[in-house]
Parts: structure tokens; C-alpha cells; sequence
């Protein structure tokens, strides 16, 4: 054959050079658990978080530690000596209202500075805060969640960053005599103290007095889970914990400490991947944070946009819907590409699968404009490991991949169920759930192991060295009538991948059926502009649209393609009109579905479907 008809190999493809930790693993294995950490140890930690905005208030005093957009659109900065002065003095003020683990400081706000300053004067007092979901309070109807959460910790005092918004959810909730610390406005009725009131003694003896008796052991704040699978639970998050998972993160990215991170972000700051791990990235090493207010929605990313194209970002760490939305107007905004690329070292994603033909979208429009790629990085984490257990340090690239243990965690793979549990154990792990013996013995074995219910698997089981993919939720499995064992995390996460940019989210239905079917919850937005009908069109009318059917049927043949039998062909698919609930637990406030929840809801739809009695049903 004439050699210009070989294929050629392809050249690997160019990254911008960027410092990764890559430290070797210690495998091994006994009794078929496998365990596995890196041989680098974890350098010694600081004894509190807050010990580094003493240093750089000290190193870097104007340096910008947060900034946040005004009314009149113009940034507010606060530098690094402006917040310690802050923290001292709402520190002060605090430890006049007798608060502690028992009664705590719970914050009900969105992320704003004010937010930031309650937060972090509450740890220098040593004293545990909560910052309690919005959603909890302002999309909720029955407010079960709130009142779930304020009965856990009993909250001594509670922040408020609008009393009008926050008022009904605070009448129904909340004991008249529990004080409040509004920014805007007032709750009729109640005590409320305003902020800036906080403000206007210096921080004295008795707040330094109080942050020098802090340590590694002292409870920071309780972070509670997303309440996927029950009510959330509280879980104690110690200085240890917020420390250790920075530090290894400086260690597996040292990038962060050669040149002062800046983040712009949205992430809220009442889950661990927002709050923990990026807050702390800028606040560990030095860096600045511009607030994001807006978000990967339809309606709110053009100020997300609006931005990015005022500040460059050093890393960018956002979930999948951000990144979708990122790259359509990266391919389109050339003012956009030349600020967001200018200072460009890592990308992140988390909280769900990457589509990859996002992560490929995102690499072609960084090689054009770029001349090379930027490294998309990605790991495991949970609420419970403050977050970071490995991160995707590893030799491959591709979705569901989540890499190499981090410096300081050790990961074991124990046999469950047929499948592989990942279980962790590290300064990174929770000592618990607050007031809940019973749960906390539930999720940790005999050697101290946080046991997930992650189920992991090696990518390649030849060579364990080469890191770890996940494989779902061993709680979401089952079997089929047949007995037929059906593994739900990578079908769905296949799915919803492979449904970008309609598909939401969607459960697989059912366990002890004769074969598998699933309940879409499709993008509408996206979904309406597809079906091309008058703007008045119902839900219900967008879905029964032709393109829209027409659209999902492929999707669904393109599903099936690599089937190898009913464990992993779906036979019919459902669209959903009705959103996801989150009072009735369908849906946790972070977005995630519970299927669990969802199955027990419309089981009566799903008995209609497998009967045949659903028109709109679109079968294989």
C-alpha cells in the first residue's frame, strides 16, 4: 500500500504549562479490598483556616480578598486587612449572645460580602455557623426542610441578608425570641439587630482570646448534605477538615501557590464544593474572588458573562450547565475568549458528568484562540471529606474518570453488592453528623473508613496505577424481574450526557419490572426554542411538538445502540411536564434528582406506562 494512504499517528495534543502534582500510588491488595494513597505525604497544616487571612492581612494588606458588584454596577473590593478588621469586630460582638455548637449561628442568605464577614467572624470567635440553603426558604412552600434543619441545630441567633424576603419562611420556622441580624429591612415582630451595628467596635481581647482557643478539633461550621436520599444531615466540619483539604489541594495544584489565584464565581456558598473548596483556594492561598451573581441559566448568565469580560480568571471551576453555556459563547464572543484566556491556568468541573462533546467544544475554541489546551481537571468529593478525596492527576482523560487519591486520603475499594464501595480516611473526614450517633456509626466501617456509597471501579484493572472511574450509587441499583442486576449510575450518566443540551435529569424505571423505561426531565427552555412554537405554548404542547418527539426518539435509538441486553436497553422514555418537587424531596436545593423520591411520587404514571396507557410515551 502507498504510504499516503496510511493513517498517521496523531500528534498529542498541546496543554498550557501548568504545575500538577503527580505523586505515585501504594497499591495493595487483601481479601479483594483494594487499597490505595499517595506516597506523598500531606505537609503540616495550619491550626485554623483563619490563621492564613491573619497572614496575608499582614503580607498583603490591600490586596482585593473579595469583591462584589454594587446597585450602581461598579465593583465593591474589600482587601485582606479591611476583612480581618471586619472579622475581629463581628467576632467581638458575637460572643455577647452566648452562642455555641448547641446554639449556633445559622445564615440565611445568599452569597453576598456581608455573608462572607458573619461567616468568618463566627470562626474567629469560635463559634459553628450553618449557612442554611436558600432554596429552603424562598422556593419552598411547606418549609420541612428549614424547619428540619433550625430543629437539628437549635440555632441561637440567625443572620438574615433581607428581612422582607426572608420573613415568611422566619414566621414559620423560627421562635419569636430567636434575635435576628438583618442587612436590608426588618421582620415585623421580632428582634432584629442591624449588621453594621456589628461593625462599630473594634475586635478587643476577648475576640483574640477566643480565636487563640480554637484548634485543628474546633467545629468551624455544619454544612448539611443535599437530602437526595433523606432529610439533610448535618455534618460537623472542623478546622482539621477545611485545612487538610486545602493543603492538598495546594499540593496537587501548586499552580495555586506560584501566582495568587483569582476566581470568579457563583457557586453557593451553603454547599462544600462552593463555600469550602473554592472560597478556601482564594483564602488559602492568597487570592482574590470576584463574586458572580449571576448563573448558568437562561436568564441569569449574562451577567456571568458581563464578568468574565471585565476580570480573567486564573482557574475556572463551575458544574457541567456552566461550562455548556460558557463554551456557546466562547465560540461566538471574541472579546470574551481574549479575557477569559488571558490569565488561564486550570478549568474544573464537579456536581455531575461533563458532556464530551462540551469538553471537546471547550478544547477546539482554547486551541484556536490559544495556540493549546487548558487541562480540565475533575475528582471526587462528598460534603462529608470537606470535599476533595482524588482529583483526575492521573494519565487519562474521559468522562467518569476520577483519578488518583490525593495527598493525605486514603481510599479503599470493598465489595458491595457486586459492585465496589469507595471508602475514605484522611485529616479530611468528618468526625460525624451532628446529633446523630445512629447515622454516623452507619457510614463508617471497623477501621474508620467514610464508606460513600460510591461505587468505583479501576479504569483499568491490569493496571491500577492508573486510577480510579465512578460507577454510580450503589443505593440507586436493582434488579429486574428477571433477577438481572441493573447498574443505574452509568446508564444515567450516560444518558444525560449523551442528551445534552435537552435532557435535565431522568430516572430509570423500575425495580422488579420485566424491562427498563425512564422518566425524562427535559431543559424546557431549550426544548421551546427547538419545537419553534408561539410563545404562549404550554409545557405539555413543547413536548408533544414534533421536532421536540422527533428529537428524543434519536436520542433514545442512540441510547440503545451499544445495548447487550434488558440490564442496559431502555424501552421507553416519558417526558416530564411537571418539574421536579422539592418539598416533596424530588429534587435536593443544589438541582440533583432523587429517584427514589421520584418513583414513589408518580408511581401511578409509571404503572400507566408499563400498562400502555400513556399516549405520549416514545418507545424504542
Amino acid at each position: 500500500m502507498s504510504s499516503e494512504f496510511r493513517s498517521q499517528p496523531q500528534p498529542a495534543p498541546r496543554y498550557r504549562n501548568v504545575s500538577i502534582g503527580q505523586a505515585p500510588v501504594a497499591i495493595t491488595e487483601e481479601e479483594g479490598v483494594l487499597h490505595m494513597r499517595s506516597l506523598e505525604p500531606l505537609a503540616p497544616l495550619p491550626p485554623r483556616l483563619l490563621d492564613r487571612l491573619v497572614h496575608w492581612a499582614q503580607v498583603r494588606p490591600a490586596q482585593t480578598f473579595i469583591a462584589a458588584r454594587q446597585a450602581d454596577g461598579d465593583w465593591r473590593h474589600v482587601s485582606y486587612k479591611d476583612m480581618l478588621d471586619s472579622v475581629r469586630a463581628i467576632a467581638q460582638s458575637l460572643l455577647g449572645y452566648g452562642l455555641s455548637a448547641h446554639r449556633p449561628l445559622a445564615l440565611l442568605s445568599g452569597n453576598d460580602i456581608e455573608h462572607l464577614q458573619m461567616a468568618l467572624g463566627a470562626m474567629y470567635a469560635g463559634i459553628p455557623y450553618s449557612p442554611v440553603s436558600p432554596a429552603y426558604a424562598l422556593l419552598s412552600q411547606d418549609f420541612a426542610k428549614l424547619r428540619h434543619v433550625c430543629d437539628l441545630l437549635q440555632p441561637g441567633l440567625v443572620f438574615v441578608s433581607d428581612g422582607a424576603a426572608y420573613q415568611r419562611a422566619i414566621e414559620a420556622v423560627l421562635p419569636a425570641t430567636t434575635p435576628l441580624i438583618t442587612v436590608r429591612g426588618e421582620v415585623p415582630g421580632r428582634a432584629c439587630i442591624p449588621f453594621a451595628s456589628l461593625l462599630q467596635t473594634p475586635g478587643g481581647q476577648a475576640a483574640e482570646a477566643a480565636f487563640e482557643a480554637t484548634g485543628p478539633d474546633s467545629i468551624a461550621k455544619f454544612l448539611f448534605t443535599s437530602g437526595s436520599t433523606k432529610l439533610p444531615k448535618a455534618v460537623v466540619t472542623t478546622q482539621r477538615m477545611l485545612c487538610a483539604n486545602q493543603q492538598m489541594l495546594l499540593q496537587t495544584f501548586p499552580v495555586f501557590g506560584e501566582e495568587p489565584p483569582v476566581l470568579v464565581d457563583w457557586l453557593p456558598w451553603n454547599h462544600t464544593f462552593g463555600g469550602s473548596h473554592n472560597v478556601g483556594i482564594v483564602l488559602y492561598n492568597g487570592g482574590t474572588f470576584y463574586l458572580d451573581d449571576g448563573k448558568p441559566t437562561a436568564q441569569g448568565f449574562a451577567q456571568t458573562l458581563r464578568n468574565l469580560k471585565e476580570v480573567s480568571p486564573t482557574a475556572y471551576l463551575t458544574v457541567p450547565k456552566g461550562w455548556e453555556e460558557l463554551v456557546n459563547a466562547l465560540e461566538q464572543d471574541g472579546e470574551l475568549r481574549e479575557r477569559f484566556f488571558a490569565r488561564m491556568k486550570l478549568f474544573f468541573f464537579a456536581a455531575a458528568g461533563l458532556s464530551q462533546s462540551i469538553w471537546d467544544r471547550l478544547d477546539r475554541v482554547a486551541e484556536q484562540h490559544c495556540g493549546e489546551r487548558i487541562r480540565m481537571m475533575a475528582g471526587l468529593g462528598m460534603t462529608e471529606a470537606a470535599p476533595s478525596c482524588t482529583f483526575t492527576t492521573g494519565p487519562l482523560s474521559m468522562a467518569g474518570y476520577i483519578g488518583l487519591p490525593a495527598p493525605g486520603c486514603e481510599v479503599c475499594l470493598v465489595p458491595v453488592d457486586g459492585k465496589l464501595e469507595g471508602r475514605f480516611r484522611g485529616p479530611h473526614i468528618m468526625p460525624g453528623y451532628w446529633r446523630a450517633p445512629e447515622q454516623t456509626a452507619e457510614v463508617f466501617d471497623e477501621r474508620g473508613f467514610y464508606c460513600s456509597g460510591d461505587a468505583i471501579k479501576l479504569a483499568d484493572a491490569q493496571q491500577p496505577q492508573l486510577g480510579l472511574m465512578f460507577d454510580g450509587r450503589i443505593a440507586e441499583d436493582f434488579k429486574l424481574s428477571s433477577g438481572v442486576f441493573v447498574s443505574v449510575g452509568p446508564l444515567r450518566n450516560r444518558a444525560v450526557l449523551e442528551g445534552s443540551p435537552y435532557v435535565q435529569d431522568l430516572v430509570i424505571t423500575a425495580p422488579d419490572r420485566e424491562c427498563l423505561g425512564a422518566l425524562v426531565f427535559p431543559r424546557l427552555y431549550e426544548c421551546r426554542r427547538l419545537a419553534g412554537l408561539h410563545a404562549d405554548a404550554s409545557d405539555a404542547q413543547v413536548l408533544a411538538s414534533a421536532p421536540v418527539r422527533q428529537w428524543f426518539g434519536d436520542w433514545l435509538q442512540r441510547l440503545n445502540r451499544d445495548a447487550t441486553g434488558n440490564a442496559s436497553r431502555v424501552e421507553w422514555i416519558a417526558l416530564l411536564d411537571e418539574p421536579a418537587s422539592i418539598d416533596r424531596g424530588e429534587i435536593t436545593d443544589k438541582g440533583s434528582i432523587n429517584q427514589r423520591a421520584v418513583l414513589q411520587w408518580r408511581a401511578a404514571r409509571v404503572e400507566a406506562l408499563y400498562r400502555g396507557e400513556d399516549p405520549t410515551v416514545l418507545r424504542a
